[in-house]
């Protein structure tokens, strides 16, 4: 499905649509396993405020294939490595749904601009890669907690439209992305925080064990779908691809899911 968000510096939509370039880490580093801690979720539930006072549907496809969880995959760009002092500079997420076939899906994507936040840390060499002028004097950017608002608000609506408990992050070297969301909740105090604070879908892993590659690019080839250079280096482009490569391994990987579920009693 593709949509336009209703604000100027945010969109939805079902393909690539940017041209600005992303991070060098994604062809360097082949990230951290693809959890950085339990799904079992050690947060004390009881100080948990994502939760939403109305009731939830029963668990959807994807609350059952995920325990609960439902994987979004995000893609930051930033104004360098370091996610306590460097610019948060674009956010986007991707939201994937199963289809009748039983077949994991894009549907949906959102990107949000950011401007950098008071005293921010801007390393020329990152911005060089990624094509970002943060100060633009046309480009749409949200505050830094207005986006994360803008953002958290369509994710905790998705978790509850599929029964879910709550969110978890899927990205290429995922730990980069979480560190950044989380200093940027940090920064802000932005409340009900829908993503699991620690833990993660390392696509980088993942497209290791699946594909034997780990860059990305080459990752995105080996599951069979085009890479383009020229719009890569973008947080919009750069989650698509991403969300493309999790729902080919997660699709390839069915029968084996399938065939270590329990058989129900007859």
């Amino acid at each position: 499905m593709s949509t336009e968000h209703d604000a100027a510096n945010a969109e939805r939509a079902h393909g690539p649509a940017s041209d600005e370039p992303e991070r060098a880490a994604d062809d360097d580093v082949a990230g951290n396993a693809g959890s950085a801690g339990s799904l079992d979720d050690n947060v004390d539930e009881s100080s948990n405020e994502n939760a939403d006072e109305t009731p939830q549907k029963p668990p959807s496809t994807i609350a059952g294939r995920f325990r609960g969880f439902l994987p979004v995959i995000v893609d930051v760009e930033t104004g360098g490595f370091i996610a306590a002092t460097d610019a948060l500079l674009e956010v986007a997420a991707v939201i994937v749904r199963f289809d009748a076939a039983g077949d994991l899906q894009v549907a949906e994507t959102f990107r949000y601009l950011v401007k950098p936040f008071e005293g921010s840390r801007l390393d020329p060499a990152s911005l060089q890669v990624t094509g970002i002028d943060p100060f633009h004097p046309l480009r749409p950017a949200l505050d830094e907690g207005e986006a994360l608002r803008r953002l958290f608000q369509e994710v905790r609506k998705e978790v509850k439209e599929q029964g879910c408990n709550r969110a978890v992050l899927v990205g290429h070297n995922a730990s980069f992305d979480l560190q950044f969301i989380n200093a940027a909740v940090e920064r802000t105090g932005v409340k009900r925080n829908p993503f699991h604070p620690f833990s993660s879908f390392d696509t980088a892993t993942l497209a290791g064990v699946a594909f034997g590659q780990t860059v990305l690019g080459r990752a995105v080839a080996a599951a069979g779908f085009e890479w383009d250079d020229s719009r890569a280096h973008s947080a919009l482009y750069d989650a698509e691809m991403t969300a493309k490569l999790f729902c080919t391994i997660v699709n390839r990987f069915r029968p084996v899911f399938e065939a270590g579920r329990p058989e129900k009693p007859k």
